[in-house]
């Protein structure tokens, strides 16, 4: 149920979007609503959105969420959706100097969603199209009967990580010109193109291009032409796209397995910037309130709220600390001119300390990294070893004999190395399709394009079993173990395991 604002707060969003659109925060339209507490857990079970299609496990996350705020374990203060115009929700009982706070992280996502490269190819008009899904998937069940639908919910979303992160800045069908066109299409069978031949007079032609010699390349290209023919033609990364197209589904499968690929892909680059968006939203609210929201009453309780916010503890990564400390330092550092060949070659640490070419195009940095970067390419860039000895970023381990988690490494590489390896792919390994007609029987290959990521060989049976219902057939996936290739495979009734 939407409610207006009372006119405090309508007068505080008004403050605060002018106040951020000075700053050059360009945002969609935003809106706010206010929502009870249930309200607001129900919308945050359902991915912040008001309508979503039916499942148990919306449900499930309700109560999970429910539960947590009645026995005082988390509270949302603040959701917002990736739409044009941009949706946010308010609590109602929250004070004041949290509803002011809500608001400026809020317009610091807006511009983010709106401006980062990597929400350029969402639907900004998603919160139709969830509604949209939702109808469907109601007629589904109505058809077919609640249980089979949404049993086959179950094992799409079990997959729906199986997708090309990078596919939607991938121009597909276009036509290959110049050279790789002319020798894809030497190379197709029954075309009528042969063997170059090269230019001679006719007496000499049986010396320039002797018989034996083309009749040899003439069965190189058919190989590789058959070679070519395998399906698919090269290993296929979105495999939710791939049985889409080529699994035997009923058309309602299809249907529903496109919604949940849908999905998947609106909400990948949330995943793929987590700590920049959650950073680069943490960095303005606390700017814009410190600088012109906050009253002299209200800082002590925006002090305890933020500095919650930014809390963190070993072994855990706060998407909003570390983010927020990133782009701080990436400001200072353009600011004062710390960057470049002169300043990387300097080794006097003295020197560097007080490194100050007073540039001052550190604000414009923040926002170029803003427009272009994900979290890994954040990281990869930016933190360097100055960073991780400010922030005491180390490498953890859970000691067993005391409990306690303990500094393993101090060495910087190694923290930047770790991180980068929990954000690529979130962590997940990368899977391909690399043979959907394996030893010619209408079996499907997988394989691992490993990563330093090792299959955990349980989920690892469950993807293959899941695939398999369907695909219809046998399903294999090609991985290594303790450097040993392996083949696991599962045949409808039993999981198999040979070397490679």
């Amino acid at each position: 149920m939407r409610r207006v604002l009372p006119p405090e707060l309508q007068k505080a969003h008004n403050e605060i979007r002018e106040i951020a659109r000075s700053y050059g925060l360009d945002t969609f339209e935003t809106i706010f609503e206010l929502v009870d507490y249930n309200e607001i857990n129900e919308i945050a079970a359902l991915g912040g959105f008001p309508t979503r299609y039916p499942h148990w496990r919306f449900g499930m996350e309700y109560d999970y969420l429910n539960k947590s705020y009645t026995y005082g374990l988390q509270k949302i203060y603040e959701l917002v959706i990736n739409n044009d115009p941009c949706y946010a929700y308010l609590q109602m009982g929250n004070m004041i100097v949290d509803q002011k706070l809500v608001m400026a992280h809020v317009f610091g996502h807006c511009d983010f969603f709106k401006n980062n490269m990597w929400f350029s190819k969402t639907n900004r008009k998603m919160l139709d199209g969830m509604a949209n899904h939702a109808t469907r998937i109601r007629e589904y069940q109505d058809r077919y009967g609640v249980d089979v639908v949404e049993n086959f919910i179950d094992v799409c979303c079990s997959l729906d990580n199986l997708i090309d992160f990078y596919a939607p800045f991938v121009q597909k069908g276009q036509e290959m010109t110049g050279l790789e066109g002319d020798r894809e299409r030497e190379k197709e069978p029954g075309s009528g193109s042969k063997v170059r031949k090269f230019d001679s007079k006719d007496y000499m032609d049986s010396y320039v291009n002797p018989k034996a010699f083309l009749k040899e390349q003439e069965e190189k290209l058919v190989k590789e032409a058959q070679q070519d023919a395998r399906f698919p033609p090269r290993p296929e990364r979105d495999i939710l796209q791939f049985l889409i197209s080529y699994a035997p589904m009923e058309n309602w499968q299809r249907e529903v397995l496109s919604i949940v690929r849908d999905e998947a892909y609106y909400f990948a680059p949330q995943g793929q910037t987590k700590i920049m968006n959650e950073g680069w939203a943490s960095y303005w609210h606390s700017h814009i309130m410190t600088n012109h929201v906050l009253r002299d009453s209200e800082i002590i309780d925006y002090a305890d709220h933020h500095s919650g916010t930014l809390g963190s503890r070993p072994g855990q990564i706060n998407p909003y600390k570390l983010g927020i400390e990133l782009y701080r330092n990436i400001e200072e550092r353009w600011n004062k001119g710390k960057f470049g060949k002169e300043y990387d070659e300097c080794d006097d640490n003295e020197d560097k300390k007080k490194w100050d070419k007073k540039l001052g195009l550190g604000r414009q940095k923040i926002f170029e990294v803003r427009r272009l970067h994900n979290d890994v390419t954040f990281i990869d860039s930016f933190m360097n070893e100055e960073f991780c000895i400010e922030q005491k970023l180390f490498t953890y381990a859970y000691n067993r004999r005391n409990g306690m988690y303990e500094i393993v490494d101090r060495d910087w590489r190694k923290v930047k190395e770790q991180m980068l390896l929990a954000l690529t792919n979130f962590g997940n390994p990368v899977i391909r399709v690399e043979d959907a007609n394996y030893e010619n029987r209408g079996e499907m290959l997988l394989s691992q394009q490993h990563e330093g990521v090792d299959l955990e060989y349980d989920k690892a049976v469950e993807t293959l079993k899941n695939i398999h219902t369907l695909w219809k057939r046998p399903v294999h996936i090609y991985t290594k173990w303790n450097t040993q290739a392996k083949i696991l495979s599962y045949d409808g009734k039993e999981i198999h395991e040979k070397d490679a």
